[in-house]
């Protein structure tokens, strides 16, 4: 169990004060459509792998979720023979069991953007979390790079909370297809249908989703940058750093 991380060479790297808000989730139990229960959390390559290369440009981390409680990840996928991401997660371990409570982070201000880990997990309490509709609703009128894949584009339905419109009802974006998790219960993966449908809900808000399928690709409009699954982890990494970046030098100007 490796990952396709290699580190990239930056030739300014980032020495503000700044760090990146990684919003993770707190809950791990999704009750499918069948009533059973599915184990999931924040995938540890979709999350640690793009850390990587955010760390490589220089930046540092806040970790945060909705009630402030431990980050739970599927330690089922944690990429075991991956040293970096072994020693990156050793790094930030504390922070994921002592996070932030995104009710206590007033606005965006202190950041430089935005990253949501995918796994099932973000599709459970933060799409209806307040708070972090009130924070990404910030980034999106700041234009701050906000960052997410597979299932974590789900949290941006929380831009709705509170009576607010859909943020990014005029952006396309990657993330899971419907198509392939209607096709996971066959194999295993899921033990019964998803409870609701990410990209459906999404798209009814008027995200275009413009992947068919899960090829690791990435995609950015605007400030928001995408990814389509688990293999996207080190390809986000790639394009969305160098964004981070540009964006974060440039306010420091």
């Amino acid at each position: 169990k490796t990952t396709e991380y290699a580190p990239q060479t930056f030739k300014t790297k980032y020495t503000g004060t700044k760090p990146l808000l990684v919003v993770c989730t707190d809950t791990g139990g999704m009750e499918m459509a069948n009533g059973k229960t599915f184990n999931t959390g924040n995938h540890p390559v979709e999350m640690l792998v793009p850390m990587l290369h955010f760390r490589d440009a220089g930046f540092t981390f806040d970790i945060a979720t909705p009630t402030g409680k431990p980050v739970v990840m599927e330690m089922w996928a944690f990429p075991t023979k991956d040293q970096n991401v072994i020693d990156l997660q050793k790094s930030i371990q504390a922070d994921l069991d002592d996070p932030k409570k995104l009710s206590e982070i007033p606005n965006v201000d202190a950041y430089a953007g935005i990253f949501i880990p995918g796994g099932h997990g973000a599709m459970i309490s933060l799409p209806e979390s307040i708070d972090l509709g009130r924070l990404l609703r910030e980034a999106h009128v700041q234009k701050l790079p906000t960052i997410t894949l597979c299932h974590g584009p789900a949290a941006l339905l929380a831009t709705k909370t509170n009576g607010n419109k859909f943020a990014y009802s005029s952006y396309e974006a990657f993330c899971f297809t419907d198509k392939t998790d209607e096709a996971t219960p066959g194999y295993g993966y899921l033990p019964g249908p998803m409870p609701w449908k990410c990209q459906e809900c999404l798209e009814k808000e008027g995200l275009k989703i413009t992947n068919t399928t899960e090829t690791g690709g990435v995609h950015t409009d605007r400030e928001l940058i995408t990814g389509d699954s688990p293999s996207a982890a080190n390809n986000l990494g790639v394009i969305a750093a160098p964004i981070l970046l540009k964006h974060a030098l440039e306010e420091d100007k």
